[in-house]
């Protein structure tokens, strides 16, 4: 057979494979298209949409503010007369058709779901009675008004209530997320006062008697980096922002330290508006300073590098001071141990919580060769709150 045949038959295979297989998507999607329209189709949409429509209202908890909108959704979910939504002592919403004179009770408090019947009148209700969960602690109640009742309708209330209870549990970790990030925040802050504030203080005690103005300015500079350092405004501060607290602290060790402390910058304008977990910076470079070159007799440089890098800027703060030993560094930073260098591990739980476990420090180091911390902050995170952006007048080289 020639070649030329060989091709033909070729490309005839071919060309019948591709018309095969389009056949085959085209039965698919019209399959798909008819199934869009049945009544089970339908029933699963309204489904979804409404567990869709009823989370934002639970993403608080048991909120008062709230509990209405969740109430009317659950009653559209479960196609109820009435429903009503209670925390642990109180009645938060009660919304639609309820049994006269019936009022959604602690009474009922029961550690299933259970059925109660109320007479009302000629009539006879049935109110579905489902405690909320947060693991094995009772936080509320989820309940449900029907003139009739079967064992679907019983069964759909406890698997809403295990819903709700769910969300509940998730609103509660994210409380006690944030809780935990303020509390390493205020941690992180005592751990800084101590040392920088006595240090400070002396400082300038000793430039009073022989160089008042100075005197006067580093006490200027001193109240402007403790408010920076304990004010509350927000989680997130600018990058531009963060750097200028940088430079009065700077400025403060400088005259503790004189000549002995060099400081070499390089940041990329682009990042300054960038927001940045509040005290992110200022911990790495008091470490560089503290741990790094205090110790040092000849002192040392400091040198802080920001680089854009498209949706987010890499940050690496260097000091080639006295080092530290590589196994001790890995503890502070898994917290198996305690002591020096903490402030590293504070920041470094920081950025894990808000970007994920991926983020954190990265640090290089050994003992007589100084220690570099490297990390990479995203531009955005949805809890980033503007902040004024002043412009760091630390420029390039030493302050």
């Amino acid at each position: 057979m020639s070649s030329t045949a060989i091709q033909l038959l070729v490309a005839a295979g071919a060309a019948t494979l591709f018309v095969a297989l389009a056949a085959g998507l085209v039965l698919r999607f019209l399959r798909r298209d008819r199934s869009l329209g049945t009544a089970a189709a339908q029933t699963r949409y309204e489904t979804l949409h409404a567990v869709a429509r009823t989370a934002p209202s639970l993403e608080h908890g048991l909120d008062p503010s709230t509990a209405p909108a969740a109430a009317a959704s659950l009653a559209s979910l479960l196609a109820a007369d009435g429903v009503a939504l209670l925390d642990s002592h109180r009645l938060l919403a009660r919304h639609g058709t309820w049994p006269q004179g019936y009022s959604p009770t602690f009474g009922v408090l029961a550690e299933k779901t259970k059925v109660l019947k109320v007479p009302d009148g000629a009539r006879t209700w049935h109110v579905v009675v489902s405690p909320l969960r947060v693991g094995t602690r009772r936080v509320g109640t989820l309940e449900v008004s029907v003139e009739s009742v079967d064992a679907s309708l019983v069964r759909a209330v406890d698997e809403t209530a295990s819903w709700v209870s769910a969300q509940l549990g998730v609103s509660e970790l994210e409380s006690q997320r944030a809780a935990l990030a303020e509390a390493e925040v205020r941690a992180l802050r005592a751990q800084i006062s101590p040392h920088f504030i006595y240090n400070s203080l002396n400082a300038i005690a000793s430039f009073i008697h022989t160089d008042p103005e100075h005197a006067r300015e580093l006490v200027l500079e001193f109240a402007d980096f403790t408010r920076y350092s304990f004010r509350r405004r927000s989680d997130f501060t600018t990058l531009a922002e963060e750097l200028t607290a940088i430079e009065g602290y700077l400025r403060l060790e400088r005259a503790r330290f004189g000549d002995r402390l060099r400081v070499r910058l390089d940041v990329a304008r682009e990042v300054l508006p960038m927001p940045l977990p509040f005290l992110t910076l200022q911990p790495l470079v008091e470490n560089a300073v503290r741990h790094g070159l205090e110790r040092s007799p000849h002192g040392g440089t400091v040198t802080l590098t920001v680089r854009d890098e498209g949706d987010g800027a890499l940050i690496r703060v260097e000091d080639d001071g006295v080092g530290a030993d590589p196994e001790r560094i890995r503890e502070v930073l898994t917290g198996t141990t305690a002591g020096e260098h903490v402030g590293l591990r504070n920041v470094d739980q920081r950025l894990r919580q808000l970007y994920g476990p991926g983020s954190g420090l990265v640090v290089d180091t050994a003992p007589g060769a100084g220690l570099a911390v490297v990390t990479r902050i995203p531009k955005f995170h949805p809890g980033a709150v503007p902040t004024a952006k002043p412009t760091p007048t630390l420029a390039k080289g030493t302050p």
